[in-house]
């Protein structure tokens, strides 16, 4: 066995800096291991020798890359090109466009962590129409509020949980909170940062994707990424433009539901919605475990599965679960099992949701209609009044933006308004979901749709959902039904 490191990220100021003490030189590019590993599957010679005759003759390679993307469609050598790029000054409106993709990696800027300032971007839609001072004085408003509430916050949080107060380190913990709630008042305007790796094929694959928005803050990023990447790997960046499956598909869709007749949404008591689930799901998680496990077909292993007793049956899915610990996922069978839901959420709790894109998510636009979640803690400083008014306000903007310009009143609202989000998971997703987003650590607003989810799953499938929670809570969890805490460490 031989194994080489062929190459790792690095970062680009020390490739500049090793640049400029060596000879110039075209080979400082992810398109040669591309052309190399393009050639595996057809050139007999050693894959390290393959690299080493694409680093010598970066050109040609650049031709193979063509061919084999373009002409053979095998993009999938152009995975093996990977990019990271720092993301400034985006708002966060724009963030949740940019993180859709799956495949991709993302670490944002905390509003829950860090302490905003009153960065936000007036997006060219606002300028033209007109509303552009309204807009910002809005925004200064919210901004406002934004200090205001943390300054009360602050001193709330610090008294009500005293015995945290009382240890230095714990105090960044309860500024944490504080800036986490106060954040609700401020717009999808607001700018963050993020630090994003993917790629090539996806990197295209995003490209392609933004060229078809319509937002102008999406077509200016999406311009300056394309830039970036094409001057440093031309061969592999190749399918950019805007189509019309990209452009026009759900804009057709829309006008289609219009003929349906008109209707309004209206504010739910009711956030979290199970609308669909795999049935007899525990039946057929332990079918799909004994099919695993034994030479049975699995129709076969299903009616196995419905005769055995209700005691066997737990008995035997405790098995996939006895030497599992908080950091393990669910064995693979679990992803058999779905379950649909639909969830009203507020920006804020979305901005989490989010992260979990290997799930499919699908999202209708905020809509002021649906109402605002307001943290516990606003009413318990009381000023809930305040809070209201400035969601009143910012609404009679959207209102009036929304009759100036098709697409960028959005910008306007809030982290606390909401939108409507149809969203489906496997078990072993929910699983995941449930250890992150049940854990106390978690932020409430999430913490609050997550448990809510889980409760409606425990319903419909039990033994599926033996051991689901959060991370704090998996100890007892595991005792419960094991009748003893988990004894393995975890991994150094």
């Amino acid at each position: 066995m031989e194994i080489y490191l062929a190459g790792f990220n690095v970062d680009r100021e020390v490739l500049e800096e090793l640049k400029k003490s060596s000879p110039s030189r075209d080979d400082v590019t992810p398109e040669t291991l591309s052309a190399s590993y393009a050639r595996i599957s057809r050139d007999p010679r050693p894959v390290n020798e393959l690299r080493s005759i694409a680093r010598a003759e970066v050109e040609k390679a650049r031709r193979s890359n063509r061919n084999i993307i373009f002409k053979m469609g095998h993009h999938s050598v152009a995975e093996h090109a990977v990019f990271n790029f720092d993301i400034l000054g985006v708002s966060r409106l724009a963030i949740e466009e940019i993180e859709k993709f799956r495949l991709c990696s993302y670490t944002e800027k905390s509003q829950r962590y860090i302490s905003l300032e009153n960065d936000f971007i007036v997006p060219t839609e606002i300028k033209k129409s007109g509303k552009q001072n309204i807009f910002e004085d809005t925004i200064r408003e919210q901004n406002s509020l934004y200090h205001k509430l943390y300054q009360k916050l602050k001193p709330y949080f610090f008294e009500k949980y005293k015995d945290l107060a009382k240890n230095p380190k714990k105090h960044s913990l309860l500024e944490g909170w504080a800036k986490e709630d106060a954040r609700y008042v401020v717009s999808l305007a607001t700018t963050g940062q993020l630090g994003m790796t993917l790629n090539a094929r996806n990197l295209e694959f995003m490209i392609r994707r933004l060229a078809s928005k319509k937002l102008a803050e999406l077509k200016q990023f999406n311009r300056k990424i394309y830039d970036l990447a094409k001057k440093t790997a031309p061969s592999i960046i190749l399918f950019t433009k805007a189509h019309d499956f990209d452009s026009r598909t759900y804009s057709e869709l829309k006008k289609a539901a219009q003929t349906f007749g008109k209707s309004s949404p209206r504010k739910e008591k009711k956030l979290v919605h199970l609308l669909h689930f795999t049935p007899n799901a525990d039946e057929k998680l332990i079918a799909s475990l004994l099919h695993s496990t034994s030479p049975l077909s699995y129709k076969e292993c299903l009616r196995k599965s419905k005769k055995i007793s209700s005691k066997d049956k737990k008995e035997f899915v405790k098995k996939a679960f006895q030497y599992m610990e908080f950091y393990d996922a669910a064995l693979r069978e679990f992803e058999y099992i779905d379950l649909h839901f639909e969830l009203t959420v507020s920006a804020s709790c979305f901005a989490q949701l989010k992260r979990h894109r290997l799930s499919t998510l699908t999202v209708q636009n905020y809509n002021p209609t649906l109402g605002v979640t307001m943290p516990p803690s606003i009413k318990e400083i009381n000023a809930q009044q305040e809070f209201m008014e400035i969601m009143d306000k910012t609404n009679d903007v959207y209102s009036l933006l929304k009759d100036r310009t098709e697409k960028g009143a959005e910008y306007i609202l809030t982290n606390a308004h909401r939108r409507r989000v149809l969203f489906k998971v496997n078990a072993r997703e929910l699983y995941h979901i449930s250890r992150l987003r049940e854990d106390s650590s978690a932020q409430w607003d999430i913490r609050n749709v997550a448990g809510e989810m889980v409760r409606l799953a425990k319903e419909v499938m039990p033994l599926t959902c033996l051991l689901i929670g959060g991370k704090d809570s998996y100890p007892q969890i595991y005792k419960q039904v094991f009748g003893k805490i988990p004894g393995m460490k975890p991994p150094t």
